[in-house]
């Protein structure tokens, strides 16, 4: 009876809530179409694809992707490049997105606040393919605007692209460069939440701007800044593949310092048309990613349990 019960009540708040319910379907259907489903292919990671046999009837082969991956002999190479390409963006990244917040609550100026946040948000919306098309333009040894100023000074002209050493530090500068007015808007969004009244009581107590800043507002959203690195770590294993590709292309002189696993994985796909191998490289990043979310997560659980995310 009570089973019935729970079945016939079940059916009650179905039809109660019917409205909501298909208002929301249409988002549980994009999500389960285009979000769960593809996970299926996951299975290709351990086959051997091929056309006429598609994901499903290609032939099991195991882990001979992941030896093959780990064979190349640039696994640890691209793994370590993703990764402190990473670390470096988050934490610069986080620093200056904060900096950029702090910044503009602290501007006075109305109009000349709202004129700033726009140019920073502005480099958001250019494509990487516009950005490198403005990177060779400014570091080509022929065209660039650098070399230019350089010759036009009397000195030699710098060759960035057969430089390695000096990539680190211009994708770091345009990484940063294009989202840092994106990644201030949150940060912008918790300073507003912060009551005015805290403000007010920390200048009567004779508190500087400086104070204020480092004693009111930096406290006040550090739930917000660790809910994001949270985020940030879980992508921690994963390069931003268009930024990479469109700055760097295909110039093998610079691989070593900017190879990161996405392009590895497109290069493989492309020369060697294995769609096992390249599926097998993103589940490598997927399980990494994963690993270490969890790790972090619990990490800062250990710290203050209200800051984790699960």
């Amino acid at each position: 009876m009570k089973e019935k019960s729970g079945v016939k009540g079940f059916l009650k708040k179905l039809h109660k809530y019917r409205i909501y319910l298909l208002m929301l379907a249409p988002a549980v259907i994009y999500t389960l179409v285009f979000a769960y489903y593809p996970m299926t292919g996951i299975v290709m990671a351990f086959k051997k694809y091929n056309y006429s046999g598609g994901i499903w009837g290609s032939p099991w082969n195991g882990l001979e992707n992941f030896k093959f991956f780990f064979k190349s002999g640039q696994a640890g190479l691209v793994t370590r490049n993703t990764v402190l390409y990473n670390i470096a963006f988050i934490l610069v990244g986080t620093f200056t997105q904060v900096a950029v917040a702090v910044f503009l609550t602290e501007i006075h100026g109305k109009k000349f606040r709202k004129i700033s946040q726009s140019m920073m948000f502005l480099p958001y919306f250019i494509s990487w393919v516009i950005v490198g098309v403005m990177a060779f333009n400014i570091f080509s040894s022929d065209y660039g605007f650098i070399n230019r100023i350089i010759t036009s000074l009397g000195g030699e002209k710098v060759a960035f692209y057969t430089t390695p050493q000096a990539w680190p530090f211009i994708l770091l500068f345009f990484n940063i460069w294009k989202g840092v007015g994106y990644g201030s808007v949150m940060y912008l969004a918790a300073i507003m939440g912060i009551d005015t009244s805290v403000y007010e009581a920390a200048s009567i107590d004779g508190a500087n701007v400086f104070q204020r800043i480092f004693k009111v507002t930096i406290p006040m959203i550090m739930p917000t800044m660790i809910i994001l690195l949270l985020m940030s770590v879980g992508g921690i294993f994963k390069g931003n593949f268009d930024m990479f590709y469109n700055l760097v292309g295909s110039n093998g002189l610079l691989y070593n310092y900017t190879d990161v696993i996405d392009t590895l994985a497109m290069r493989a796909l492309i020369s060697s048309n294995d769609f096992g191998m390249s599926a097998a490289i993103g589940l490598f990043q997927s399980v990494l990613c994963f690993a270490t979310v969890t790790i972090v997560n619990k990490l800062v659980g250990l710290y203050d349990r209200d800051y984790a995310l699960f």
